[in-house]
């Protein structure tokens, strides 16, 4: 089975000096992760990864066009099995909207850089989100 390929943003915020990060849970499981879908057609990645973060968490800001990693997951939903690897874009936040696309489906909530890192389940984001420190 071939490999799927996804973007996620990586939301964040400085607050009184630090450093937080905006996690969603999914819709399926309630687990802590950053907003990420596929890449959509006529965008460019971190284009596609901001858009996600738009629809998923309802916040807006300027995207760093560059990478900062990229994170392999296992997808479980049973129309759509199988590993997926998320490039991960940084998405520095400026608006926070009050109402988005997804508000019904989904939580969201601003978390020091520990606690980000500690509350996704996958290893290799939970570093990705510890070198922001």
């Amino acid at each position: 089975m071939a490999v799927q390929k996804q973007v996620a943003a990586l939301p964040v915020r400085r607050i009184k000096g630090k450093t937080e990060v905006l996690l969603v849970t999914s819709r399926d499981t309630g687990r802590w992760i950053i907003p990420k879908g596929w890449h959509a057609k006529g965008l460019k990645g971190h284009e596609s990864a901001a858009r996600e973060a738009k629809q998923e968490a309802g916040v807006e800001g300027k995207i760093d066009p560059k990478a900062i990693g990229h994170f392999r997951y296992v997808k479980t939903e049973r129309s759509d099995q199988g590993a997926v690897d998320v490039t991960v874009f940084l998405l520095s936040v400026r608006k926070v909207l009050k109402r988005w696309r997804e508000a019904a489906q989904r939580e969201r909530a601003w978390f020091p850089i520990d606690d980000a890192a500690e509350s996704v389940q996958e290893p290799e984001l939970s570093s990705i989100i510890s070198a922001l420190k």
